[in-house]
């Protein structure tokens, strides 16, 4: 597993040399854009708007508008020199917190640690302790000249680091638009609603997901690839145009409904039936 990131982590006066993994990787079928007659790539070119020609890297800088049209420049030695002086700084544990207390929304990404050289008894102490603590660590960390958040936790006996968003970068739900202020539903729909929240509930199997879309693209890919005629799959049923919440709610039930329970319920019927006439 390549190693994207070295240093060290620390809480309190332990010091624990560590190595950065990815933990995910992006599955996303990357598709070219090529020019239409003769199927050749398209070049994406840097180009001047005032010169009116094509710019090289090395007659690039970097600098920030802080208003329309105007730019402070900073020289990439003095990129080079912040960025130094703070990736070579120890990532240490700041605060120790209940995962509980984190809002999902706050996750970033997820990279796996793994001890550094004469790393790994106290890599081992730091597993225990959260894990038998059930708790997580709060960092920081400079990755790729960005400050990053960080929760610090035990994923299957493995050390990761989740990078997190800073507070100021999570929008204000309340800045969303239309959110209505109040529920307005009656009872019954509630009580149909957390009905069919229960028939769906299930433990999670995260095997039991894929991508439908990057599955059905790959095969089309590899048919066109092999020459194989391209056959469409069979459409799916149209979802039905229930405006009423209730009547919604109720047919959700009946779809869902666990084919077991609904022969039982028939069978119920017919035993009733039976005996009725026989009385």
């Amino acid at each position: 597993m390549h190693t994207m990131w070295k240093g060290s982590i620390s809480f309190g006066l332990v010091n624990i040399p560590i190595k950065l993994h990815t933990a995910t990787e992006d599955k996303d079928i990357k598709l070219r854009t090529l020019h239409k007659e003769c199927h050749s790539p398209i070049k994406y070119e840097k180009v001047c708007p005032v010169c009116e020609k094509e710019v090289k890297n090395e007659d690039l800088v970097k600098a920030y508008e802080y208003t329309k049209g105007k730019f402070v420049v900073l020289e990439a030695d003095e990129l080079e020199k912040l960025r130094k002086e703070n990736e070579d700084k120890a990532v240490e544990i700041i605060d120790f917190v209940k995962i509980q207390e984190i809002d999902p929304i706050y996750f970033d990404r997820t990279y796996y640690m793994s001890p550094g050289d004469g790393g790994s008894k106290a890599y081992g102490l730091l597993r225990k302790a959260l894990t038998n603590s059930e708790k997580v660590g709060i960092a920081k960390i400079i990755i790729r000249s960005k400050e990053q958040l960080a929760v610090v936790r035990v994923y299957e006996n493995t050390i990761v680091m989740e990078t997190i968003h800073f507070p100021d970068e999570v929008r204000k739900p309340g800045d969303v638009p239309n959110v209505p202020a109040e529920d307005k539903v009656t009872d019954k729909e509630l009580e149909t609603a957390i009905m069919l929240i229960e028939q769906l509930t299930t433990t999670f199997e995260p095997n039991k997901y894929q991508d439908d879309y990057r599955t059905a693209l790959l095969e089309l890919i590899e048919s066109k690839q092999t020459g194989k005629e391209v056959v469409a799959s069979a459409e799916k049923a149209p979802a039905a145009n229930v405006t009423d919440l209730m009547a919604a709610l109720q047919a959700s039930i009946d779809k869902t409904k666990p084919a077991t329970a609904a022969t039982g319920t028939a069978k119920k019927k017919r035993v009733r039936s039976k005996v009725k006439k026989e009385a």
